[in-house]
């Protein structure tokens, strides 16, 4: 009488792992563009914040930050600003949700804005598409 062993055969587990394989090529893609919208809309929410924080800012000193001031106005008090009464923010100010650094521009670019906040996306530089394009209030 032969003993018959238990476990699995060599196709057996090369059938498993083409499975997951496969699984992962499909659902992976999926994760990772949802990671990405996320973080657009993180940014398109630190922008909206800081403009609220902007204009409780002007309603104090009645005008915006200068460029040289920047968006760190909103947290801590420039040396020449008296009316001052923030901190218009709860920390500092952070970087985008790809490590870049906010740009505050005043004057603004657009007609009819006072002033620019812009995060580059993913890449870091003007202009793209998708997840490179640029987020601004």
């Amino acid at each position: 009488m032969k003993k018959r062993q238990s476990g699995f055969t060599l196709l057996e587990l090369l059938v498993v792992l083409l499975i997951i394989g496969m699984l992962s090529a499909f659902v992976g893609p999926k994760y990772f563009s949802q990671i990405n919208k996320s973080q657009t809309q993180v940014a398109r929410a630190q922008i909206e914040a800081f403009d609220k924080a902007l204009d409780q800012y002007r309603i104090d000193t009645n005008h915006y930050p200068t460029a040289a001031q920047g968006l760190a106005a909103l947290f801590t008090q420039p040396s020449n600003e008296p009316k001052w009464a923030g901190p218009y923010l709860k920390k500092m100010v952070p970087g985008d949700p790809w490590e870049n650094p906010y740009i505050y521009q005043i004057p603004s670019s657009t007609p009819g804005k006072d002033y620019d906040i812009i995060s580059y996306g993913k890449d870091g530089k003007a202009g793209g598409m998708g997840d490179d394009a640029d987020i601004t209030n």
